[in-house]
């Protein structure tokens, strides 16, 4: 009962539900059971219940992987299962070493020990090589409260993170501890309780404050191109040629109505190698030259060795105002969707199948001029990992452009969840982002996080929009992920003092 109870709260704290409340509760379940496992000292049975509690629970909220990946191939479930049961062995271990800290150590705090491994573990899932998949931290469950985490600049969102599961193990102390332990019958622990009222209040605090005196210039008008092009119409090589016009008349539509300073064109809008099709680059070069209006346009990119191999990119274009693009370094995706871009810990050489396996790591972060200010590029879901967006920041980034082909989710939760995730990083940064999707959801976050202009899903549109940046230099940007850091130095540290524990014990025999 505890396993679904918190598999379903942990599914509803994140979008497309928009009940924040929720994500001070969404773990609770996992702490009640940990308490119990801890009384009953069965280390066997918590690494067990650990492990179906984060297969249940993240079977739930990724239920949409099943969907994506179908459009690859009828094995798909074989990728989900995978995904989902490397998130179980994590909260298995997750479970198994509270307990372990908790029958050693009696005296050690459940609302410090609970908090830091949890973030520690978070952490590690978004460093673990070639099937590294962050999605959806615990913080990113208040994306839709952003006044709540406008301290991510901070603190990160790992920061949220460590403070949500903190919250969640305070409220059970509160509500349940006492009734559990036959003391006061259903009585109210005030102490937690006050205190998690407490840090929500400055939290919101700061979030008000932060709203009302960041300071905020514009950048000017962004151009958001959503064609809606189904993914097998998308690859068929014989509506190449309709979908790029297409694409061409959706951009006329725009700039007839308004001055445009960056048009966006979303990821792999050109529906094939440039070296395939060389009529397409002159002629995009030539409208944007008409217009005056600088372009950046997701495709698909080629490096030829003279053995004839090759390697592929998901990539990004830039043309400037004078349609040229041969003056700047084509954007290849650094962060690969496991699987389905990239198998795991092989050469990519060795799967050169139809959008399976095979891409190619991209190197560098380039900056691409406008006329009002240098921007950086996230594909897809690059917009997961925080480090990718700071070290734009870093380099001198005054705005940031994400392009996205959520095509593959359909009408389920993967693009809200998708979308939620750059209003942490808009905060983390202060950097405004402008993001254009094949299939929605296309839209402008500003530097506190808040979206504006976003269109629907599955609709062929055209979108202006104005976009706001800061030039504010955040600690976040400055110091990195050091919540994160920490929660694994001090959960290590927690690791080696059972061992040294355990080394003592033995010699004393």
């Amino acid at each position: 009962m505890l396993i679904a109870l918190g598999a379903t709260l942990l599914a509803l704290s994140y979008p497309p539900f928009r009940f924040p409340p929720l994500s001070f509760v969404a773990v609770a379940p996992a702490v009640v059971l940990v308490r119990e496992l801890e009384a009953a000292a069965d280390l066997r049975r918590a690494l067990r219940l650990g492990f179906w509690y984060g297969l249940v629970s993240q079977g739930l909220v990724l239920y949409w992987l099943v969907v994506a990946l179908w459009h690859f191939t009828p094995l798909s479930a074989l990728g989900y299962l995978a995904t989902i049961a490397i998130y179980g062995l994590w909260t298995g271990g997750l479970f198994w070493l509270l307990v372990r800290l908790r029958t050693r150590f009696p005296g050690a705090p459940l609302w410090a020990l609970f908090p830091i491994v949890w973030t520690g573990v978070d952490w590690a899932i978004g460093h673990q090589g070639d099937i590294r998949f962050p999605w959806l931290g615990l913080g990113t469950s208040l994306a839709d409260a952003p006044i709540l985490v406008q301290w991510a600049d901070l603190a990160g969102a790992r920061g949220v993170t460590l403070w949500v599961a903190w919250c969640n193990v305070m409220l059970v102390d509160a509500l349940l501890v006492r009734r559990a332990q036959g003391t006061g019958s259903g009585s109210i622990r005030w102490r937690p309780l006050v205190a998690v009222l407490g840090t929500v209040a400055l939290a919101w605090g700061y979030g008000a404050w932060r709203e009302r005196t960041l300071p905020v210039r514009t950048v000017g008008v962004v151009g958001l191109v959503q064609p809606n092009e189904g993914f097998r119409e998308k690859w068929n090589k014989a509506r190449g040629d309709s979908i790029m016009q297409n694409l061409f008349a959706l951009s006329r539509q725009l700039r007839d109505s308004t001055r445009l300073d960056l048009l966006i064109w979303p990821e792999a809008a050109v529906p094939d190698y440039f070296v395939n099709r060389p009529e397409w680059d002159p002629a995009i070069a030539q409208r944007v030259r008409a217009t005056a209006t600088p372009l950046l346009a997701g495709g698909l990119d080629a490096v030829i060795y003279p053995d004839q191999s090759y390697d592929s990119y998901n990539a990004a274009f830039f043309y400037d105002s004078t349609g040229d693009r041969t003056a700047y370094p084509v954007y290849r995706k650094h962060y690969l969707v496991p699987i389905v871009e990239r198998v795991p810990f092989v050469p990519p050489r060795w799967f050169h199948l139809k959008w399976f396996g095979g891409f190619g790591k991209g190197r560098g972060l380039p900056l691409y001029p406008t006329a009002v200010g240098r921007f950086g590029v996230l594909i897809c879901y690059e917009s997961i990992f925080a480090d990718l967006a700071r070290d734009y920041r870093r380099q001198g980034a005054e705005f940031l452009v994400n392009v996205t082909n959520d095509a593959w989710y359909g009408r389920t939760a993967g693009p809200y969840q998708h979308l939620s995730h750059l209003v942490l990083r808009a905060i983390e940064t202060r950097a405004g982002i402008a993001r254009a999707a094949n299939s929605g959801i296309s839209a402008t976050l500003d530097p506190l996080g808040h979206v504006h202009d976003a269109t629907g899903l599955e609709v062929r549109t055209a979108e202006a929009s104005r976009l706001v940046t800061s030039d504010v230099r955040t600690l976040y940007v400055r110091l990195g992920d050091w919540v994160g850091t920490l929660a694994v130095i001090a959960t290590l540290g927690f690791a080696a003092a059972l061992v040294v524990e355990r080394w003592r014990s033995r010699r004393g025999a």
